[in-house]
């Protein structure tokens, strides 16, 4: 194969279709504009979505639900992903280390999909019910970090 002698494969190019060419070529005259009306002049443009200035369907539609900006930094684990990591201590440097989560995570959950045989303590990491039921049962631990309580107003002892 040299350089000056590949060509694209037949039917992948064509001409470029000459329109307002007189009207024996079927795109004579309007060349396929139409009469009339913002499509047909030079520049008319509209943008996405516009409706002949109708509502759009976007703004008629009601706005639903609401996706929280945490959830990036969320992630989660199955139990097959752990059986293969091979460790026996797990904690989120770990699992990042592993690329089993992206940097960003600050939580991670196991959750459970797939088997889990061998003995592992989690540290720092949440697991659901199910997940934690199948690490117990194969010897492991599951150690959460618990949140410190939020300060608030401090209330007066009851004078005894």
């Amino acid at each position: 194969m040299e350089l000056n002698k590949i060509k694209p494969a037949g039917g992948a190019k064509h001409a470029k279709r000459r329109v307002g060419r007189g009207i024996g070529s079927g795109l004579g005259k309007t060349a396929g504009r139409g009469h009339k009306g913002q499509g047909s002049r030079a520049g008319g443009y509209h943008k996405v979505g516009f409706e002949g200035g109708q509502m759009p369907l976007q703004r008629r539609l009601p706005k639903r639900g609401f996706k929280s900006a945490q959830l990036k930094y969320n992630g989660e684990v199955t139990l097959a992903d752990l059986e293969a990591l091979g460790a026996d201590e797990v904690d989120l440097l770990t699992l990042k280390a592993a690329g089993l989560v992206r940097e960003l995570i600050k939580h991670v959950k196991v959750i459970k999909s797939g088997e889990l045989t061998r003995k592992v303590a989690l540290k720092g990491i949440l697991a659901t019910a199910g997940a934690k039921a199948v690490i117990e049962a194969a010897g492991g631990s599951v150690e959460a970090v618990v949140a410190a309580k939020p300060a608030g107003k401090l209330v007066a002892k009851a004078k005894a």
